[in-house]
């Protein structure tokens, strides 16, 4: 476990909208070295299988305590429900991930070189552990324990830089709407 913070800046119905919020955000950030890393709990034979074919090298593991995983080489479908990760993908995995991963409850992480300098608050380049952007879909938390029908868009803060996170929502248009929390992963 990392230890960074996250804070939501919106919570919307449109997909389309929390989307277009993390562009907004990915604008201001320094995207050296962007990667987009995948979480989601998988309920669904068809959701599994579309997604298994946006990400074949994805790891998984049965939830509530049963011990089928990738690293048995199983088949994910016994196993359901189950956790599914992918790190390090290139961007234009998104689109094709949230196309094939329907209604499931899905964090999707964009992992970067750093935040902006912020003067006004005496804040330097934010980075290292804590310059992200997660876009929690069907779900208003990190863990995905708090499945919903609408989306959260969390921005990703060093604990000692919180005040990063009210900048960076005023930056595209939000405001902070929930605590800041520390984040899963």
């Amino acid at each position: 476990m990392s230890n960074f913070y996250a804070q939501p800046i919106l919570r919307t119905a449109d997909l389309s909208e929390g989307l277009r919020i993390v562009g907004k955000l990915l604008e201001i950030a320094d995207l050296s070295d962007l990667e987009v890393d995948f979480d989601m709990r998988v309920n669904s034979a068809d959701s599994l299988s579309a997604v298994l074919a946006v990400l074949p090298e994805a790891e998984w593991w049965a939830e509530e305590g049963r011990g089928s995983s990738s690293e048995r080489a199983e088949d994910p479908s016994v196993g359901l429900p189950i956790r599914l990760r992918s790190w390090a993908q290139a961007p234009e995995t998104v689109e094709p991930f949230l196309q094939a991963m329907g209604d499931t409850s899905a964090a999707v992480r964009w992992d970067f070189s750093a935040w902006p300098d912020v003067p006004e608050l005496r804040l330097g380049v934010g980075g290292s552990r804590g310059a992200f952007v997660t876009l929690c879909v069907h779900a208003q938390d990190l863990d995905l324990e708090e499945p919903a029908s609408d989306h959260t868009v969390f921005v990703h803060v060093k604990q000692a830089e919180a005040e990063r996170a009210p900048w960076l929502a005023a930056q595209v248009g939000m405001r902070v709407i929930g605590d800041l929390v520390m984040a899963p992963y």
